[in-house]
């Protein structure tokens, strides 16, 4: 027993000295004092942007604060719990130390994953679009089950997810759908799933029961706040109205209020129908366009930068960046991080946290190794 006791203090005092280190609280709590000198200036709300940018910031440090400090008086009192455990060699106390010791691990790993969204525009709402491959109707269907994936892990958040727009396929599934979700740090989670995803299963729509692979495509790119200036002029957009409608032709609206609107330069097209204001769809259609836009004025950056790893992916063999095998045999495999499930219904039904932190840990990663060079 007393090896035991000695083993939850050790990992209680990891847990400690790990999650101080990580996150440098000491720095953080001076910049809220510094944010807090900033507030009381008396032109602060002047510039109400750049107060509520600030307000923002104070709150995303005083929350890790918060949590950082609760995890501590966790591990406090799970070392009182040891030393009870100890004196009284009472396994009950022990386990509910060790339970405390787990708990606090689930914490720091989660204030990791948090510290990992240092990107610029990780904390920005996200657009999100969804392609069906080549291959008809069992990529259409595809396309559905990952329009789902994703919904399901934006409600497993509480983010809120709007459909913007949707092309339903003739006989199942969608052609296109792009989605909106806002929330806390959307973009910076769901930028992982960016890629061509492809499904190996028994084709329900094949009489023959026959193992068919499909592929779809998932865009992420963030929302784009006013701060950033995307030159757009009113002569390079064309608008076009046509009349919303859902599944199979129902919910067909009287007026034509859908909007597409068509960036000629850049051929970038979007569209929005979610609204049954065309005003409305426009101003959302020209916010997804501006988020299209910068994202495509950034990887060009990213190509010119790293020309060697700008080749450009089709949704098709070869280029897929997870692999979803439910036949013959069932293993859901990420091919940038080897990270593996053979649940494959719970990754199905949203659960991709194990995959977005192993993205999120290898990125950071690779980013400290290039800094080090």
């Amino acid at each position: 027993m007393p090896m035991r006791f000695s083993r939850i203090l050790s990992s209680s005092a990891t847990a400690w000295s790990s999650s101080g280190g990580i996150f440098d609280l000491s720095q953080r709590r001076a910049r809220v004092e510094e944010l807090d000198a900033i507030s009381q200036d008396p032109t602060f709300w002047d510039d109400a942007d750049r107060a509520q940018e600030i307000m923002k910031e104070r709150g995303e440090l005083v929350d890790l604060i918060e949590r950082f400090d609760a995890q501590r008086e966790a591990l406090e009192e799970a070392e009182v719990f040891v030393e009870l455990a100890e004196e009284a060699d009472d396994e009950d106390v022990f386990a509910d130390a060790t339970s405390m010791v787990e708990q606090v691990r689930k914490v720091v790993e989660e204030l990791e994953l948090r510290r990992m969204f240092s990107g610029d525009h990780d904390d920005h709402n996200a657009i999100v679009s969804i392609n069906a491959g080549a291959g008809g109707t069992e990529s259409q269907d595809w396309a559905e089950m990952l329009l789902r994936m994703v919904a399901r892990y934006c409600d497993s958040k509480g983010w809120d997810v709007e459909v913007t727009d949707c092309q339903y396929g003739e006989e199942a599934g969608v052609k296109s759908c792009d989605i909106r979700v806002s929330g806390q740090y959307p973009y910076g989670h769901l930028k992982a799933e960016q890629g061509v995803h492809r499904l190996v299963r028994i084709s329900p729509f094949d009489s023959n029961k026959r193992r068919h692979t499909s592929f779809a495509a998932i865009s992420v790119v963030p929302e784009i706040d006013d701060t950033i200036e995307i030159e757009l002029n009113d002569s390079d957009i064309k608008m076009d109205t046509y009349r919303a409608s859902g599944a199979g032709g129902q919910h067909v609206n009287r007026t034509e209020s859908a909007v597409r609107l068509t960036h000629q330069p850049s051929g970038v097209v979007v569209a929005c129908q979610a609204e049954r204001s065309q005003h409305k769809n426009r101003a959302t259609a020209m916010k997804i366009l501006r988020a299209k836009l910068y994202e495509l004025e950034m990887q060009q950056r990213r190509d010119e930068a790293a020309a060697d790893h700008a080749e450009e992916k089709d949704v098709a063999f070869g280029s897929q960046i997870r692999s979803y095998v439910l036949h013959p045999y069932k293993q859901i495999k990420d091919l940038r991080t080897g990270h593996t499930e053979g649940n494959v219904d719970k990754v199905l039904d949203g659960d991709l946290d194990p995959f977005i932190e192993s993205f999120l840990l290898k990125e950071g990663d690779e980013e400290n190794s290039s800094q080090g060079e």
